[in-house]
């Protein structure tokens, strides 16, 4: 998949973050892992952002490296969110899937542009 396709999952899913978030917040919820995960699942989408701006080829690996790292911190977080009854098993099973889609396109991404490095 093209980059601007994973961009674009990525956005979807920070503003499905946002959404879940403010949710969990009004109902008043736990407030610090809520904000653990609006950073970490919004911060996806915006390395993703940044690296199809990266002044070299391994300033773009390390972006799209960021942004994996911040979705095995965003599952994490959902998990705890969800088994802390925080959050909803419906919301959590989309938004921990949503996830892992996106993980799975940046570490194909960044397998593709290591092995042209090579």
């Amino acid at each position: 998949m093209s980059n601007s396709i994973m961009r674009d999952k990525a956005k979807e899913f920070a503003k499905k973050i946002v959404f879940a978030c403010r949710t969990m917040k009004e109902e008043r919820k736990e407030a610090a892992l809520i904000n653990q995960l609006l950073r970490s699942g919004t911060s996806i989408g915006a390395n993703i952002h940044e690296a199809q701006y990266a002044q070299s080829t391994n300033v773009f690996i390390s972006k799209l490296e960021i942004a994996q790292k911040e979705c095995y911190e965003t599952e994490y977080w959902l998990e705890l969110l969800f088994e802390t009854d925080c959050m909803e098993s419906g919301i959590y099973k989309s938004l921990r899937n949503e996830c892992g889609t996106i993980r799975r396109m940046l570490i194909a991404s960044l397998n593709t542009v290591k092995s042209k490095q090579e």
